[in-house]
């Protein structure tokens, strides 16, 4: 599994919260195994949109869709509870 190029915007994100060596290390982790139990990866409702999550942190989450072979495109990361 491959996750395509952050934009911009999501690494500017990350920069601003302190979360640019946890998403390296999820990344990886997500790289090697993406059911990892530790990273939580779900389908998201409504499940038709076939949006899916992984835990960045206790707080965050990586939002993304695949987007072809073996390949991932984060669309989101944000603050889970708000």
């Amino acid at each position: 599994m491959r996750i395509k190029p952050l934009r911009e915007n999501l690494i500017c994100y990350l920069e601003k919260r302190g979360l640019l060596g946890q998403w390296e290390k999820k990344k990886y982790l997500f790289e090697q195994n993406p059911k990892l139990p530790g990273l939580n990866t779900e389908l998201l409702e409504p499940k038709h949109l076939k949006l899916y999550s992984f835990r960045l942190t206790q707080k965050y989450r990586v939002i993304f869709v695949y987007a072809g072979n073996l390949e991932i495109e984060v669309i989101d990361i944000n603050d889970h509870y708000k």
